[in-house]
């Protein structure tokens, strides 16, 4: 009991305790809801309201292609991922419906009673449906396109439905069937060698299909032959006789192919296919990128009219002038001995990882410092890819015995400790790396809308970070780093010229060793595998401008103060690798309806 000695005494007391139960109330209720939020933002780390049909949709689109066209039966694998082949006209009908049946099931979706990561994946989600109707229309057009071509198609296709199921099979009759689709394949050969041409969209095109069915027919063949005894003695005789049909007249039409341009003839050899304006904005838009290609042109100009700016300074600096390629040609001579390039990668990753640690820039788990590999790239790789890259492992590019001399030289000059500074991180810890094992880790299931934008976006932006945070030292550093700016602007600009139908790929390798300093041989080894090596068509492009679009956050959140450096990047690495704009949404809360058209403009690009 306590005991008032007076009434004021008394309410001065009530008081005190009524205010201090309101304070207890007040703390009690914030640390309820701080526990809420708690709860909330540990569900949505792994999970939306929409994570579910997200899961769902990709395991049936997976179902429909795994059944109508067993990938994990194809004898070629290296092949295939150089020719693609085309859906059977079965597959493209099921993944229509299927993707209708999804958008039929969005739609019955509650949008607005969603938190703000169920909306970016119901958005997300219904992008892709959109997106792969698209396309699937599309190549129904293509198909018809070169129907005439291929007459003998449907026959092929009919032995593929009654292999899937194990119908028996008379020996004799299928070898009837092979012979007759043998000449209904010369038929078509003698009609096309009488056409001057195809364009060359239309010729790629009829060689995937032909390539389909070359595969197709060979897992038709190998799952009777040897085990059905009347099949295996009637028919390995005229199925070896078509499948050399198929190969030679998959060789005859794209021969035929022709770019149906004013350009010059090309001599580097490298072929490719330029999609043209109206496909390179379809597929802007479905990365959520709302500029054209003449504005991301204009983007990567005045980017490179920085970098040269900044390469004077510091080629004035090493006492060359303003003959920065001088500056360059010292930076490339300072590669190290063969046998040592392990050695200083691991050196450049100590030094990066050092740096980023002192300015506390990410949460870096234990983990993923322990368990990054590095492997050595073999000489046919480096054809194509005469640099370094990363993921779960760096694959170290640098000479081997098997080499000529002068291109052991290049290799060793295009992969200097300078030029290698400023990438090292990009391939490993903070970048793909780390994408590799946080992704894994966080909302695993957006994996399906991944975007090159987010993908190299994120290890580019580290570049454009840390030169901004004093990472390059030395007017030597300096170079090396913004060589390879030069190098994202240039990509942006060649490749996109070369998918207008304005440049040639021989355009290209000039514009790469004279504009931004390459080696030769990298030069070239860089536009092929731009346009040989199975990248889609905005590969180039996305490094810089997904990188640019995060600056372009970090600008609006970080450098506004409402968010720390490390609080961002932990942010957007465990959104996974959504389109940036996506990302930004759920960072500030940008306004989102069911029926969203991307519109961030996220460079100025001036008059």
């Amino acid at each position: 009991m306590i005991c008032f000695k007076n009434r004021r005494s008394f309410d001065s007391n009530k008081l005190f305790v009524q205010s201090l139960i309101l304070l207890l109330t007040i703390l009690v209720q914030a640390d309820a809801k701080a526990q809420k939020i708690n709860q909330q933002s540990s569900l949505y780390e792994q999970a939306s309201e929409v994570s579910g049909l997200v899961i769902q949709y990709g395991q049936d689109i997976n179902a429909i292609k795994d059944f109508y066209w067993p990938y994990h039966l194809n004898p070629n694998e290296e092949y295939q991922q150089k020719y693609p082949v085309l859906n059977s006209p079965e597959q493209r009908k099921r993944l229509t419906e299927v993707n209708n049946d999804y958008l039929n099931k969005l739609d019955q979706v509650d949008f607005d009673a969603m938190s703000v990561y169920g909306k970016v994946d119901y958005i997300l989600l219904k992008k892709k449906i959109r997106f792969e109707l698209g396309s699937l229309q599309k190549e129904e057009e293509q198909y018809d396109s070169i129907r005439k071509y291929i007459s003998f198609a449907d026959d092929i296709y009919l032995l593929e439905q009654k292999r899937r199921r194990g119908a028996a099979m008379d020996g004799q009759e299928v070898a009837d069937h092979l012979n007759s689709i043998l000449k209904k394949l010369k038929t078509d050969s003698i009609a096309i060698s009488k056409v001057p041409f195809l364009d060359m969209k239309l010729a790629a095109k009829a060689h995937e299909a032909v390539t389909g069915l070359k595969f197709r027919l060979k897992n038709f063949f190998d799952f009777y032959n040897g085990y059905d005894p009347l099949f295996t003695f009637w028919a390995p005789k005229p199925y070896n006789a078509l499948d050399s049909a198929l190969t030679l007249y998959g060789k005859k039409i794209i021969k035929k192919g022709k770019l149906l341009t004013t350009q010059k003839p090309d001599s580097s050899g490298i072929k490719g296919v330029p999609i043209g304006r109206d496909e390179i904005i379809r597929q802007l838009n479905a990365e959520m990128i709302p500029y054209t290609p003449e504005e991301l042109i204009r983007l990567a100009t005045k980017e490179f009219a920085w970098c040269d700016k900044e390469m004077l300074k510091a080629s004035r600096e090493m006492g060359y002038g303003d003959d920065w390629k001088k500056a360059l040609e010292k930076v490339k001579n300072s590669y190290v001995a063969p046998g040592k390039q392990p050695e200083l990668i691991l050196k450049l990753y100590n030094d990066a990882i050092s740096f980023i640690n002192e300015k506390d820039l990410i949460t870096i788990p234990p983990l993923a410092e322990e368990t990054w590999g590095m492997i050595m790239m073999t000489p046919k790789r480096q054809l194509v890819n005469p640099f370094f890259t990363g993921g779960r492992e760096i694959s170290i590019s640098y000479p081997t015995n098997t080499m000529q001399e002068d291109d052991k030289l290049m290799s060793m000059r295009g992969n200097n400790p300078y030029f290698s500074r400023g990438t090292v991180q990009h391939e490993l810890i903070p970048g793909h790396n780390l994408q590799y094992f946080m992704g894994s880790r966080y909302k695993a299931y957006r994996q399906d809308f991944a975007t090159p934008f987010a993908i190299e976006g994120w290890s580019l932006y580290w570049e454009l970070l840390l030169y901004d945070q004093g990472f390059a030292k030395t007017p030597e550093e300096r170079v090396g780093m913004l060589f390879w700016r030069m190098h994202r602007c240039a990509r942006i600009i060649f490749s996109l010229n070369y998918h207008l139908g304005n440049w040639t790929p021989q355009q290209c390798i000039d514009f790469l060793a004279d504009r931004v300093g390459h080696e030769r041989a990298n030069a070239e080894g860089e536009v092929r595998r731009s346009f040989e090596g199975g990248y889609g068509p905005l590969y180039q492009v996305a490094y810089l401008v997904g990188g640019l679009q995060l600056m372009s956050l970090k600008k609006e959140l970080v450098d506004n103060g409402k968010m720390t450096y490390k609080q961002f990047n932990d942010a957007v690495i465990k959104e996974n690798l959504i389109p940036v704009e996506m990302t930004r949404a759920i960072l500030t809360g940008a306004p989102l309806n069911k029926n969203f058209n991307t519109s961030w403009r996220f460079y100025d690009l001036g008059k």
